[in-house]
């Protein structure tokens, strides 16, 4: 089966067919299964006995499914599948508008004001989620948030009203009545758990699409894990966040052998937030990329070629906060790893807010934009230059200057950051990769990724090494990931201008 391109516009049957027959784990989420004769939708890798083929139907969203009138499988549960990566990150419009329904545009939004952040029409919008997606973005919001409450009423004991709530429903009876018009049944008849103990924490899974080198990228984020707001060791990656009077704690480890998904727990999260934390989860530990069409983009190429068929799991690590990332990436500039994550540390220490409740080693939040905007950094022993850099970001995101909205095209952010003192190229394609998680972003004035790329000789120019990576776009910060992972060195580069 030609798995290069995965599934192209519009849906291949037969691709799709082959995919279905074999249970192909690596089509999960690419495409849904709806059976007419039964009226349920199914993942490609339903371990339901196959239905004939003059009964099957294709879509490329669950969505559009149910809104032809199939409702989800319970068996192989389509609220599991990973997101489609070829419409969830990009420049298109789609993408961008998928970006925002995932972080909640539309709970409190209309689809006019959605289709005004991307400079497009409310018609127009609608129009090209019909043509890429199947269904208009309305549809896409709602289907979510029932799925997301199904996952919580069959893996979880938390009350009906708290799902409700969790889904982004305002009212229980709204909330039933739709759960009963898209699953066929009442919400609480898929209760499944004893209600919980007081003080138990909540434990979800999160799917993904193998290969999945979750051992690496736990690694990635082990060597800059810092004391007191996170800890990562060799199976699971933990952090304190939310209101330092009633903290939050997560935990994402290793799920069950035979399920392509992590295993989440999460405590002390408001109902009305878990949808969100997840979505940044899921951001963060990039569940929903596409490894086969990734990896699709470098076979022939002749560095990149070995590193993919050597790591095929790779994946881009993500960070949990736009504004502590560009922070670490300022105190990066020109040192290694290890030392930008000892002053890291200091800023944590001395600036850090103290939580209390939450599990051993993990103690402390990030301080945000305000805490830093006036800090004294000086005597922490981060540079004049750095320090002003760092306060004068923080200036910034509170001035509204910059930001990290998902939606942003990777030239409009990389534009807007680098108009900063401080900020070059680099620390702001370096932000783009870990705080936007932007496939594309590429921070090509690194020294260790230039000679990466000419193995054997002398590191490319910074010219040089953009032209380089041309064929390798829409993917580029694949291609870093896979590149310094090849010379296992922490990346160092000019300071930023």
């Amino acid at each position: 089966m030609d798995t290069s391109t995965l599934l192209p516009r519009p849906l291949d049957t037969r691709t799709c067919e082959q995919a279905r027959l074999s249970r192909d784990a690596r089509f999960d989420g690419l495409f849904f299964t709806a059976v007419t004769s039964t009226r349920i939708y199914c993942r490609p890798v339903c371990p339901a006995p196959s239905p004939k083929a003059a009964n099957v139907r294709y879509y490329a969203s669950a969505a559009a499914a149910e809104a032809d009138g199939f409702r989800p499988c319970l068996r192989c549960r389509p609220e599991l599948a990973p997101g489609n990566d070829v419409w969830q990150r990009g420049e298109h419009a789609v993408a961008r508008a998928l970006t925002l329904i995932e972080h909640g545009e539309l709970e409190h939004g209309s689809v006019d004001t959605l289709a005004a952040r991307l400079d497009l029409g409310a018609r127009q919008l609608r129009r090209l989620f019909v043509e890429h997606v199947g269904v208009p973005p309305i549809r896409v919001h709602t289907t979510r948030r029932l799925l997301f409450a199904k996952q919580l009423l069959t893996e979880t004991a938390m009350p009906v009203t708290e799902v409700a709530m969790a889904a982004g429903f305002g009212s229980l009876r709204r909330f039933n009545a739709a759960f009963a018009q898209a699953n066929r049944i009442a919400p609480r008849e898929l209760r499944r758990l004893p209600r919980a103990p007081a003080g138990a924490p909540l434990v979800l899974k999160l799917g993904y699409r193998p290969p999945y080198d979750f051992a690496a990228l736990l690694a990635f984020l082990r060597g800059r894990a810092l004391p007191g707001v996170e800890a990562v060791d060799e199976a699971s990656y933990s952090r304190v966040f939310g209101d330092p009077a009633a903290p939050s704690w997560l935990r994402v480890s290793v799920g069950a052998r035979d399920e392509h998904a992590l295993r989440l727990e999460v405590h002390g999260v408001p109902p009305g937030e878990l949808l969100a934390v997840v979505t940044r989860l899921r951001r963060m530990f990039d569940l929903d990329a596409a490894p086969q069409t990734i990896a699709a983009a470098f076979r022939r190429d002749a560095v990149l070629g070995p590193l993919v068929r050597k790591h095929p799991g790779q994946r881009l690590p993500g960070g949990w906060d736009g504004f502590e990332i560009a922070v670490r990436a300022i105190l990066g500039q020109q040192v290694s790893v290890a030392a930008a994550r000892t002053l890291a540390a200091r800023v944590v220490e001395r600036f850090g807010t103290p939580v209390a409740g939450a599990p051993p080693g993990l103690a402390k939040l990030f301080p945000d934009a305000a805490q830093l905007v006036e800090a004294d950094l000086g005597a922490l022993g981060i540079t004049t230059a750095r320090a002003a850099t760092i306060r004068g970001v923080a200036q910034a995101l509170l001035d509204g200057r910059i930001d990290f909205r998902p939606e942003q095209p990777l030239d409009a952010f990389a534009e807007r950051w680098v108009a900063l003192p401080g900020i070059g190229a680099w620390t702001a394609h370096y932000m783009a990769m870990r705080g936007l998680s932007h496939p594309d972003a590429f921070p090509a004035a690194d020294l260790i990724l230039r000679r990466a790329a000419a193995p054997g000789g002398d590191a490319l120019s910074t010219r040089a090494m953009e032209q380089r990576a041309e064929a390798w776009r829409p993917w580029r910060a694949y291609a870093v990931m896979h590149l310094w992972r090849s010379v296992a060195v922490a990346p160092k580069t000019k300071p930023s201008r």
